[in-house]
């Protein structure tokens, strides 16, 4: 079936230039294009999309809001089935958007002069509950997250990591893809996703995104425990 995308921005010439890349895919189709916030939650109540994609500066509601309004909707009803993952692509890539987005659980984060490849992978990512993030920002945003630049400590997983738990989210914090960390392993890329999945439940993380954050926020990243 198709991933099904719904494309909130308040400039027209994006939005239009968005669905045609994205609908020369023969596995995307955007349901809808909206011009500000309050438009994109009513959009998802009625599409159900799969993935919303959300600028940031817009009318009404700003995206960071939406991200944070859907975020809570699918933790308070989780009986209502999966709420669209969400890529914020602006303009701006200002630390503290880029922080807000992911912590309020956006699967990625791209700028507007990112390629069309590089949006249609986002897309893809998200669908299936990967990430992406554009590599303009990627090494800055993490390293922002090392230890003493946070206001609070990264969380402690439910279980320890085992060693190479923490071998394949080292790789991850690094911006590696799974095929990347599999070759660098030395494993398979199914090992992979059964690492990161694990991962993922230890942390209660929503993304690999979160899972790179805490690995920075840990000192995991850098060689840390």
């Amino acid at each position: 079936m198709a991933i099904t995308v719904v494309i909130a921005d308040d400039q027209e010439m994006v939005r239009t230039g968005f669905r045609m890349i994205l609908e020369s895919q023969p596995d995307i189709d955007v349901v809808a294009d909206v011009v500000d916030g309050e438009a994109a939650l009513a959009a998802v109540e009625e599409h159900r999309p799969d993935v919303l994609l959300l600028d940031i500066r817009m009318p009404k509601l700003d995206g960071l809001e939406v991200t944070r309004r859907l975020s809570a909707l699918a933790a308070a009803h989780p009986e209502r089935g999966r709420y669209p993952r969400i890529v914020i692509v602006t303009t701006f890539d200002l630390d503290e958007y880029v922080h807000t987005a992911l912590r309020n659980g956006a699967s990625g984060f791209l700028l507007k002069d990112a390629s069309p490849a590089m949006l249609v992978e986002a897309v893809h990512a998200a669908a299936v509950g990967d990430s992406l993030i554009s590599p303009a920002i990627t090494v800055r945003l993490l390293r922002d997250m090392a230890p003493g630049t946070t206001a609070s400590p990264a969380r402690q997983p439910s279980e320890p990591l085992t060693e190479r738990e923490a071998d394949v989210v080292r790789c991850l914090a690094r911006g590696a893809t799974n095929a990347e960390i599999a070759s660098e392993l030395f494993v398979s890329l199914s090992t992979v996703k059964t690492h990161l999945a694990n991962v993922q439940i230890k942390l209660d993380a929503r993304n690999r995104v979160e899972i790179a954050a805490w690995a920075w926020e840990s000192g995991l990243a850098t060689g840390g425990t």
